[in-house]
């Protein structure tokens, strides 16, 4: 039997054996802790938050990794916390870009995105084969590219958007029109005003208080009266604004004004005050993004509306509305995660996934396996794929400065302080400018 010195000894051998084990699985804890690294996701879609983070936890769940879906809005708070995080060097794993292609360009060359192209092209281009090709090609920068990027894909799509006219079925059958009939050419459409002027209802409603969605309207209608080539050459500087077609363009709006097919107030109206007053029943039509069928569902779920195209204006170039991606997720190039923030994307992008969003947010998916599970007006605004245009898709690109004065005009139009001639005039005179400041540099 030990004696009481030879018992110490034994207690202390036992203390140090225990503490040893205990160190030992601790480390063992924190390194497997170590491997399992967290992902972390900045976005601004405020109404996917709930959706992302239950995908995050399936994720979770499935692989052990923890991903962090980061909330920051509205939109241009989140894009001025992008813009310090790269001059800072601290981006997220996974973000977005809100911005015209100069901006993800610029993201790009100065090293903050990786190149995704070696991902997407794996196994005969199994990832980049599952998404609608003009939802992927936002998020290319082909051969001989006006802004120096290198070749590629920087960007997986996470969903899709159109951009459309809408109408209010009911208040089409008080008007005494055929609910599942709604006009196919500007003509009608334009007599629908004088029938909504008779009954005191309120025309299209939609947030051309702000400039983008003015200019997607118009230049809808410059695709199909004059066709791209030459919506192409007027931006290159080949074409004047105050061509005979451009004219015809700007002369739609007056001719809506004079209708009344235009709602009270629209040149001043944001966006989210327009679907308000569509969703309340309050506006025959409205003009505004596949995004809004979650929003109206939120304002009224009984709301009765039918999706449509812009009424046409000529047989001579098909109508073209603005689609493509409409929200995608870039990989921090720097972020020591990378690799299984790619593992994420392909994931999130895979059809389970895409049906979970496509049926939890009202969203278009960017996956096209999806297509058969689309039903209703998100099936309407999916079907307007085939002739999405965007000046993302554009070889090239447009002076924001013309841009601006072209939608300031038309809102001179609308409200009758300016001729569609005298806006032709003034825009051209600001491209005239920009063009001579570019040929000086």
């Amino acid at each position: 039997m030990p004696n009481k010195k030879q018992g110490s000894i034994i207690l202390l051998l036992l203390f140090a054996l225990a503490m040893g084990i205990f160190y030992l699985s601790g480390c063992s804890v924190n390194q497997n802790a170590g491997s399992r690294p967290s992902i972390t996701v900045w976005h601004w879609m405020t109404d996917r938050q709930p959706a992302f983070e239950e995908l995050a936890r399936r994720y979770e769940s499935k692989t052990g990794i923890k991903v962090n879906f980061e909330l920051y809005a509205p939109s241009d708070a989140y894009s001025q916390k992008v813009r310090a995080a790269a001059q800072g060097g601290n981006l997220p794993d996974i973000f977005g870009i809100l911005g015209e292609k100069r901006d993800f360009a610029s993201f790009i060359k100065a090293g903050h995105i990786l190149d995704l192209t070696p991902y997407m092209k794996e196994n005969q281009n199994e990832w980049e084969n599952k998404f609608f090709p003009k939802a992927l090609a936002v998020n290319i920068f082909n051969e001989n590219n006006a802004y120096g990027v290198k070749p590629g894909i920087y960007a997986a799509s996470v969903d899709i958007m159109t951009i459309q006219m809408l109408y209010n079925k009911d208040l089409f059958k008080k008007l005494g029109l055929d609910p599942e009939n709604p006009p196919q050419t500007f003509t009608e459409f334009l007599d629908i005003g004088k029938k909504m002027k008779a009954a005191n209802l309120e025309g299209m409603v939609s947030g051309w208080g702000e400039v983008w969605m003015i200019d997607c309207f118009a230049k809808n209608y410059a695709f199909n009266i004059m066709g791209e080539d030459k919506v192409l050459a007027t931006i290159r500087g080949d074409v004047s604004y105050t061509d005979p077609d451009w004219l015809r363009v700007l002369t739609l709006f007056k001719e809506m004004r004079d209708s009344g097919v235009l709602a009270n107030g629209l040149v001043t109206m944001v966006n989210k005050t327009a679907e308000r007053l569509f969703a309340n029943g309050s506006a025959v039509f409205a003009f505004n993004g596949s995004w809004c069928i979650n929003v109206y569902k939120g304002m009224n779920p009984g709301l009765n509306y039918g999706v449509m195209p812009p009424p046409k204006v000529s047989d001579k170039y098909p109508i073209a509305i603005w689609g493509g991606a409409g929200s995608s997720f870039m990989v921090n190039a720097r972020s020591k995660n990378k690799e299984e923030a790619v593992k994420f994307l392909k994931w999130l992008t895979d059809l389970n996934q895409q049906i979970y969003l496509t049926e939890t947010t009202q969203n278009l998916p960017a996956n096209k396996e999806c297509l058969s599970k689309i039903k209703g007006a998100l099936a309407q605004f999916a079907s307007g794929m085939e002739f999405a245009t965007h000046p993302n898709l554009w070889s090239v690109s447009e002076f924001p400065v013309v841009i601006e004065a072209f939608a300031r005009g038309i809102q001179g139009i609308i409200i009758g302080e300016q001729t569609p001639e005298q806006v032709a005039e003034y825009v051209q005179k600001v491209k005239e400018r920009e063009l001579g400041r570019k040929g000086n540099r």
